[in-house]
């Protein structure tokens, strides 16, 4: 997802890639690196903006990345409850995951699942690796308030007051 352009004036910007005040060369150099070790976090982190993307459904595009600036859609989606799923859940994607289930069971027949400081937060009675990777998901969207609003507005009307009646009878 790189946003540099292949000229130096916004008359040469490449549809392809977003203008940026780095130049093409400047950035071309610095792709010869190795990357480092956030580059993949920093690839999804966003922010994600959702537009509207005539005749396709709705784009979604980091900030400063926009079709108006020629910037390319990292997801295209046919509706914008897609769109606000996946902005919701894609900048947790380039994190480590906060709990890791460990493969062998312990001395009781249960499966560790720690924090990356090797404290045991959970025992799970069968090895489900699906239910963690839900888990960790679950916990990136409480960890980013603009996560958790967008997957709050793609809850749509209905859910959101159902659960805010759960909420109010839960704390009186």
């Amino acid at each position: 997802m790189c946003g540099c352009t292949h000229g130096s004036s916004s008359s040469e910007v490449s549809h392809s890639h977003p203008s940026n005040a780095f130049t093409a060369g400047f950035l071309a150099r610095l792709g010869e690196r190795d990357e480092p070790p956030t580059a993949g976090e920093a690839a999804v982190a966003g922010p994600w903006r959702i537009e509207p993307v005539p005749g396709k459904g709705f784009g979604l595009f980091r900030a400063g990345q926009t079709a108006g600036r020629g910037g390319r859609p990292a997801a295209l989606c046919p509706s914008r409850w897609t769109a606000l799923v996946t902005a919701a859940v894609l900048p947790g994607t380039g994190r480590d995951p906060l709990l890791r289930l460990g493969k062998e069971a312990d001395a009781e027949g249960f499966y560790p699942v720690t924090l990356d400081t090797g404290e045991v937060v959970m025992r799970l009675d069968v090895f489900d690796d699906t239910l963690i990777e839900h888990v960790n998901v679950l916990i990136h969207l409480l960890r980013s308030p603009r996560s958790l609003a967008d997957a709050l507005e793609a809850g749509g009307a209905e859910a959101l007051g159902a659960c805010g009646a759960i909420l109010d009878e839960r704390l009186p």
